[in-house]
């Protein structure tokens, strides 16, 4: 299990997440994304639909017709009814179900940074688990553990 932890500091999730879930999906993989908020997981929505001009990343929320044939399923919870491997963690909360999945991609901010970093010094250290952290410079990602 891979644990991929990502500060932002430049750009929001809505921004940064639609590359993420364009190479899962490249890859064949599907995306479970949960936060808390629902407007968040509209902005998130928008996001996937602009990414590129050309294309959208197919995705449909959790309440809506279909959930399972969604390549990437937007949800408040941890119900991965799509079959997903991945989930995206998009709302600066950590949750244990997400070390059930192949990889997990933990998104927090300034404002939940401190929670983050609880969680870094617990995830780290579980055995079967490979925690990465990863913040922004400039326009880009950079490993930083």
């Amino acid at each position: 299990m891979q644990a991929d932890f990502y500060q932002l500091s430049r750009d929001p999730v809505d921004k940064v997440l639609p590359a993420i879930a364009q190479r899962i999906i490249a890859g064949g993989g599907r995306l479970l994304v949960v936060a808390a908020e629902p407007e968040r997981l509209d902005e998130i929505g928008q996001s996937l639909w602009s990414h590129q001009p050309a294309s959208f990343l197919a995705h449909g929320h959790a309440q809506g017709e279909n959930p399972s044939i969604q390549p990437i399923l937007l949800s408040g919870k941890v119900e991965p009814s799509n079959g997903a491997r991945y989930i995206a963690l998009a709302d600066g909360l950590w949750r244990d179900e997400a070390l059930t999945f192949d990889r997990a991609f933990y998104f927090f901010d300034a404002m939940t940074i401190e929670a983050a970093r609880a969680n870094w010094r617990i995830v780290s250290k579980l055995e079967g688990v490979e925690a990465r952290f990863h913040r922004q410079e400039g326009g880009r990602w950079i490993r930083a553990a």
